[in-house]
């Protein structure tokens, strides 16, 4: 019956008070012809739908055919295509700014420092992987609830307006649940992946800058070193995922960490301070018109990086040739921030702010390729013992024996001895000589 005829027996006839667009007439190569059904009568017709339609021959029973309309399926497919890819470019475009992607990269980066730094000789690349994706995630849960939190105040900021909550891009209750969901699940990939004390460490970052140091901004100036605290957990939860402990060996990187952000955000608060006046935050330099104060605490932690390079190689961490590059490195933004100290203009600020930016990358750099393994560590102590007792003669190491071996009673065999768990036994004597 269906090949005798290209049409579907199905007629849609329509009155003088409604209509219907089409009705399908037949499928031909994925193009579904749909045929226009119109009854029109010469007192009730309408101008505009017989303008809109172009009418064919009229049957013998008062049905006007209209002309065909052809429905593109594979056209179809490909807009709704395009229209699930733009939906997926807008929200990724949105999670990749909530995120903050950028900071959150930098804290992935100085957490991986901190796991080679930890793991010893050999390096474990798929616990490296798992922290670094767990770092990621807890660090744009972090920066996301910041968002979250700090919505009214980012619109009315220049630098901030633009983000996607307060311009309205994307809704609160969707980038909380987003924030919810990555802080969640990065914290349960450390645990699993890594150890529970990095879990712990990643999970206390996020309380302490999304509940802590984000309300804390607009409270008390003392934001700026809660949030140098912020900075210097991650290499501790690298360390702690590679090694299991905390030990002192592992204060270099968060310490250098914690006294670079100084500098680097009171440049940025000197250059931003209109704007955070204006969207209500309580910054160091707000307080400090001639920016004298502020120039002042960060030369001071540009000093404080001084001996870290020292440090490192004293205890054996790295070669002497880190301690002489941190060296230098330090004097450099050091440099820059006497510079602001003498003369407190924008210039001078955005020149410090640049040399920050540039020496966190070459510390971090320098001192994994100082790094010394434990591997290292055993060969020098071989090497060191060699040149012992080649530059020791034969009647030096008899004499270094003698004077080892001087007062040393030698005492003929035990008769018996009392050893546990036998205590009732008496007490040992020794053979006569």
């Amino acid at each position: 019956m269906w090949g005798n005829s290209r049409s579907f027996p199905l007629k849609l006839l329509i009155s003088q008070k409604s209509y219907y667009p089409f009705t399908i007439s037949s499928v031909e190569n994925g193009v579904v012809c749909s045929t226009f059904l119109s009854r029109f009568s010469s007192s009730s017709s309408s101008p505009s739908i017989q303008e809109s339609l172009k009418l064919g021959p009229q049957t013998s029973n008062g049905v006007r055919l209209v002309s065909a309309v052809s429905v593109d399926f594979p056209a179809m497919a490909a807009s709704k295509v395009r229209e699930a890819a733009d939906l997926a470019r807008h929200y990724g475009r949105c999670y990749w700014e909530l995120s903050k992607a950028r900071l959150s990269l930098l804290v992935v980066a100085t957490s991986g420092t901190g796991f080679v730094l930890g793991s010893g000789s050999a390096v474990d690349l798929s616990g490296l992987c798992w922290t670094c994706v767990g770092t990621m995630m807890v660090a744009a849960s972090a920066n996301s609830l910041n968002q979250v939190f700090e919505k009214d105040n980012d619109a009315r900021m220049k630098r901030t307006k633009q983000r996607p909550l307060p311009s309205g891009r994307i809704t609160r209750s969707h980038a909380a649940t987003w924030a919810s969901s990555m802080g969640l699940a990065g914290t349960a990939l450390l645990a699993s992946k890594a150890n529970a004390l990095a879990a712990g460490l990643g999970a206390s970052n996020l309380i302490l800058y999304a509940f802590i140091y984000t309300p804390l901004k607009q409270i008390h100036p003392v934001n700026t070193w809660v949030g140098a605290v912020v900075g210097a957990i991650p290499p501790l939860l690298g360390w702690a995922a590679a090694s299991g402990q905390v030990s002192l060996h592992a204060i270099i990187l968060p310490a250098a960490l914690y006294f670079w952000q100084i500098p680097h955000f009171m440049a940025l608060a000197y250059l931003c301070r209109n704007d955070y006046a204006a969207g209500g935050f309580k910054m160091f330099s707000l307080a400090d018109a001639s920016g004298q104060r502020t120039a002042s605490v960060a030369l001071r932690n540009c000093f404080y990086l001084i001996p870290l390079g020292f440090l490192a190689y004293d205890w054996g961490m790295t070669s002497k040739w880190f301690c002489f590059e941190s060296t230098l490195l330090t004097l450099a933004i050091s440099a820059t921030a006497f510079s602001f100290y003498r003369d407190r203009t924008t210039h001078k600020a955005r020149r410090m702010f640049y040399a920050s930016l540039l020496y966190l990358p070459v510390f971090m750099s320098g001192i994994l390729f100082h790094r010394v393994s434990d591997d290292q560590h055993c060969t020098e102590d071989e090497k060191l013992d060699n040149m012992v007792q080649l530059a020791t003669s034969p009647q030096e190491s008899e004499d270094v024996n003698r004077k080892k071996n001087k007062g040393t009673q030698v005492r003929p065999p035990v008769a018996y001895a009392s050893v546990a768990p036998f205590p009732f036994l008496p007490a040992p004597s020794y053979a006569a000589s």
